[in-house]
Order: C-alpha cells, then structure tokens, then sequence
C-alpha cells in the first residue's frame, strides 16, 4: 500500500508527461488528480493506523547501491514523522492538482504543467520516506529540479526564466553544503542510513575533525552543512532571494511550493536529523538566530510589498523562521505542528489570491484593486478565514501552533530564547498588519483598477472554490483537533516515539500569564489599527512614509540583499568570465589548440595541393628520389 502512495504521482506525470497531447487536456488533468487524490487518501489511511495502532514500516523497493561500505537501499520508511508529511504533502497536492483544473483552463499546455506537479510530488515523497541521506538527497534535488520546471513553466517571459535559473542556482549554493555534510555523515559513521547513524551519535559526540586548517567538533560541522542546506530550501535568510521571485510562476505552484513542498523540506531536515541536532547545542542556538532574523525580516519587507503573491510569499518565509527556531530551542514537535497547520492556511492565501488574480484578470497589484469583496463574497470570506488562521487570532489553526513556539522560546530560558521570544511577539504583531494590509487594500475601499470595469469582476468557477473551502476548513480546525497529538498530551503522550529525539525532554512549565495572552491580545487589536492605516486615514500613512523614505526604501528594496548579491558575486563573476573567455580561451585555448590546429593544418594543405601539378615527368621525378632515399636507407644499413 505505501509503495501507491510514491508511485500513483510518478504515474500520472509519466502519463500526463509523455502522453498527454494524445489523450488531450482534460484526461491529463483527471488522471493526474485522481491519481493524487488516490495517493492522499492512502496516507490519511496510514496516519490514522499510525494514530491509532502506532503502525511503523520500512518497506525495501529495490536494493540500490551495494560498495564497500555504502549500502543503500531505495526504500518507504513510514513512521511518525514520515507520517504526518505524507498526509501534508499528498493533501495540499491534491487541492492544487484540482484547483488547477479551473485556474490553468485557458492555457495552451495544461498536460504538461499537470505533469510537472504529479513529478513534483513524487519527489517529495522520495524526500519525506527516505531512510538514508542518499535516497534524501535524491528526492531534494528532484524537488529542486521540479521547481525549476514550474517556476519557468511560462518560460517565454524573460522574468520567469529569470526566476527560475535564480531558484536554482541559490539552491546550488546551499545544497553544496548539503552534499558536504552527507559526504562528512558517511565518513564519520561509515554510512548514511538514518538509523545506523543515529545509534552511533553519542559515540562521536567529541570527536574532532580537521577542516580547512581548522579544528573542528565533527558533529557541530556536519549539523551545520546540513542546515546550509536546509537554508537554501526553506529560503532563510541570506539564501532566501529566490523565494519571492518564484511567483513568476503559475499560482497553483505558488501554493505547492509554499504550502507542501520544497520549501518545508528544510525544516524536516532538521526535525528528521534531531538525534543529531541534539549533540550540537551551539547549532541548535545558530538555527535559533538565523530563524528569528528570517521571520523579522521577513515580515518587515512584506509590509511595503504591494504585489498580492510576493506578500504571501515573505509571509512564508517569516513562518518558516518560526518553524526553525523553535526546532532551535529544541521544541521539534511545535515546529512540526506549525508545518501542519501552515500548510493549510498558507495554500488558502496563495489559492484564494490566485481567484482574485483571476477575476482581475492576472493583475497582481493591491494598488490597483479595491472595492471588491461584494463582488468576490466567497474568496474574501475564506482569505479573511486563512488571513485569521496566519496571524495566529485565537483558536484558529495558526493560533495554538504559534503561540506554542512563542511560549517554547521563552521557556528556553536562555538569552538566545528570549530575544527569539520578543521577535516572536514582534513578528506576530508585524504579520497580522501587513496580512489585514492585503485585505484591506484588496477587498475594501475604492476600485481602483482603470484597466478593468468592476462590473466584470467576478466570482471563480466552483471548481477553484471548493478546494479553498476544504482549506478553510483545515485552517479552522486542524490546530484545534491535533494540538494534543503534536504536542504529546493525553492519550497521545508517546505518539512521536523515536521518530524525534529529545536529549532531554521538553519541560511542563508554563510560561508567565503575560507571555501567554500578549501576542493574542496584540494580533486582535492589530485589526482595527489596519483598518485605521489603510482604509480610514490614509494620510497618516503616506506622511509616516515620506518622513522615514530611506527606512522605506531599505524595506522596500528588501534591505538590498539582491544589490549586495549583485556587488559582491554578480558583477565579480561576469568581469571574471569575459576576462576568461577574451584572454584564456581566446588568446590561449583556441589559438594554439583548435583555430592553431586548424590553421597549420591549413599551411601544409596549400603548401601539399602545389605537388598536383598535372604533369607526369613531376611525379616521376619524386617517384625517384623517394626509391633513391629507400634504397640508400637500405644500403646504409
């Protein structure tokens, strides 16, 4: 059974892929959704027996590679983690798969881009079942590649080829780290499978290694180029530029990537690798620092965005860096239970901005929209439900996951947990304003677009509603209904088992009353104090802005990363390529190599062609001077 679950979407995109402009549209995109459906299915199947029965397997697909000592199969690990990633992964899929049918209707190559989505969940099912760093790092790439192929899928704009060289090369960069720290896992344990690595942990915990001159604890480096990795996926900070430029793509792999896959593939990493981790606490408090910076920064650059996806989009990457320090402060299972429910409330968003991009008829800009939400009733009445569900407003799904991290962080009980803790409080206060901003400025005040007559402005198709509907719903409930099951309480106090480590376990202390009803109380007033900011007094804003421009344009320009990137390595590596190519490979390379030869070879052609002359007594006389010189050789010797 769980070999259906990797395999339905390798079928479908194999059949969507290769056969689809035989079959036509239509087939290609039921195929590859029920296929997927059939899929998520399965895994809710398999969780729930993992809920209930505590139900774990290892099933071997093939014997992989087999030297010396790397032995690796390609096999379905299925265990608790594993568990709650299929349903994550399969689930959200499956929406996009059908929400696709409506939101992809008028273009031209609907079977291929179905099947790039049912490759991109494969791969992320390889990534998430793995039972070695091998077969992981196979799926991470498939991703990587599959993100590629989506985020140029309109390859004809330049912006979106563009995007997704930029996705990929930025990945590159982090997945060098990565590949080093399985290179470093097989030659300190001797193997890359996960639980022969595990076991030999404490072991090696002191254990020293040389690297660059330096020395090195062996795990704290390997902890660290495993999460340069995790870095490049989940678009922290300083490896995060790729991330608001993947909108270029299609809406619905918009949703795929920030909800379910590639990007949430970081922090699985790190829960994954926790009987690592756990020996590594000075990685645990840089995983800390670098998350909480991400959500910080991220949240300050959404503020002055006024493109509907790339809000959403850094709204993901400040979510991300909750999830990441509150793996930092060791609460790896609060940063699996925001995984889950963000995957919900954040395929609302992109989903629903998606039907408004749709009736606006693919124009991405807040600016000039407005007025609408009469118009658009049940988009606005869910992206209101998924913008609740985000800013953690109480006893919504984004609320209990939150708030954990939050309280986590302070319990922490160190420097680097507190100010984790203040940001956390900061970056609540900062996300629940720029997300009401989206709305507001969206849904509310004047019309604004003078392209577009608001009369033409309508609902989406039901085909794309019911898919957010069943989003919402999640977004409601799910923080509700498993906050015990994550968290370990009650009944389900030994349900993450072995699957996550704790070196010691996390403490029953509750955090002071303050602490606990600071960020709600925030969140909620925030509502009001948007409304203020971007519907009623809109002066204030724009003077607030004029008087703070440079600020404004540091956020605006996204605190000039791109700039920086564009100094520091851009420029350095163009000026280097040209001088290479001019001097090395022109003067050098091809002088004396191929045009060198070429032109020799050309001499001796001419000089040879003068021998043709025509006239026998010529050849003749060669003819004997070449049995002269034979028969003197001959003689001579």
């Amino acid at each position: 059974m769980e070999k259906f679950i990797i395999f339905l979407p390798l079928a479908a995109a194999i059949i969507s892929g290769f056969f689809g402009k035989i079959i036509g549209n239509r087939p290609s995109q039921i195929i590859t959704s029920l296929f997927v459906s059939l899929s998520a299915l399965i895994s809710i199947y398999i969780f729930y027996d993992v809920i209930n029965n505590g139900y774990t397997n290892n099933v071997i697909i093939a014997k992989w590679i087999s030297s010396g000592q790397l032995d690796v199969n390609w096999s379905i690990k299925i265990d608790q983690l594993s568990a709650v990633m299929l349903v994550v992964v399969t689930l959200v899929s499956s929406i996009v798969h059908i929400y696709s049918i409506g939101y992809m209707s008028h273009d031209p190559h609907q079977p291929r881009f179905m099947s790039y989505l049912s490759l991109f969940t494969f791969a992320m099912l390889v990534l998430v079942t793995s039972d070695n760093f091998l077969q992981l790092f196979f799926g991470w790439e498939g991703v990587g590649l599959c993100s590629y192929f989506l985020i140029g899928f309109w390859f004809k704009k330049s912006t979106a080829n563009a995007a997704a060289i930029k996705a990929f090369i930025v990945n590159r960069v982090g997945d060098f780290g990565f590949a080093l720290g399985i290179f470093l896992v097989f030659y300190i344990f001797g193997t890359v499978n996960y639980d022969e690595v595990f076991n030999q942990v404490f072991l090696y915990s002191d254990n020293k290694i040389n690297f660059l001159g330096i020395e090195l604890n062996a795990i704290n480096l390997i902890c660290f180029l495993l999460f340069i990795g995790a870095m490049g996926k989940s678009a922290q900070i300083f490896l995060h530029t790729w991330l608001p430029d993947a909108m270029e793509g299609p809406t619905p792999v918009s949703a795929l990537i920030h909800a379910a896959t590639m990007v949430t593939a970081g922090v699985f990493l790190v829960v994954r690798c926790s009987p690592i981790y756990e020996f590594s606490p000075i990685i645990l408090n840089f995983i800390t620092i670098i998350g909480m910076t991400t959500a910080l920064f991220a949240a300050t650059v959404a503020l002055v965005q006024n493109d509907i996806k790339k809000i959403i989009a850094y709204s993901t990457c400040s979510q991300l860096g909750y999830m990441f320090f509150a793996a930092g402060v060791g609460a790896y299972n609060v940063a699996m239970f925001h995984l889950f429910t963000h995957a919900f409330f954040k395929a609302l968003l992109f989903l629903g901005s998606g039907s408004v991009i749709h009736s606006f008829q693919d124009e991405q800009d807040i600016n000039k929209m407005g007025g609408v939400y009469k118009h658009l009733p049940y988009t606005y009445s869910l992206m209101i439900i998924g913008t609740l569900a985000l800013t953690g407003f109480p006893f919504l799904s984004g609320f209990y996951s939150k708030d954990l991290i939050i309280e986590f962080a302070y319990l922490k009980g160190n420097t680097t947990g507190y100010y984790a803790c203040a940001i956390g409080i900061f970056t609540a206060v900062l996300t629940s304003i720029y997300s009401w901003r989206l709305i507001f400025k969206t849904f509310h005040g004047e019309y604004k677009n003078k392209n577009q007559p608001i009369s033409s402005i309508h609902e989406s198709p039901m085909i794309m509603l019911i898919p957010l509907i069943v989003l919402a719903v999640g977004s409601i409930l799910a923080g509700f209904i498993f906050k015990d099951l994550f968290m370990g309480y009650g009944s389900f106090i030994d349900f993450w088992q072995s699957s996550i480590f704790f070196l010691e376990p996390l403490t029953n202390d509750h955090p002071p009353k303050e602490i606990v009803y600071l960020t709600p109380i925030l969140v909620t007033t925030s509502i009001p104090l948007s409304y203020y900011l971007f519907i009623k007094n809109k002066s204030f804003t724009e003077t607030l802005v004029n008087e703070n421009k440079p600020f404004y344009l540091f956020l605006k320009n996204k605190w000039y990363f791109d700039e920086l990137y564009d100094v520091l390595f851009v420029k350095p590596s163009k000026i280097l390529g040209k001088y290479l190519w001019k001097k090395i490979d022109g003067l050098i390379i091809d002088r004396f190599g191929p045009d060198g030869l070429s032109s020799l070879f050309k001499y001796f052609s001419i000089k040879a062609v003068k021998f043709q002359s025509g006239f026998i007594y010529q050849y003749a006389f060669v003819m004997l001077i070449g049995f002269s010189l034979i028969l003197t050789i001959i003689i001579v010797n």
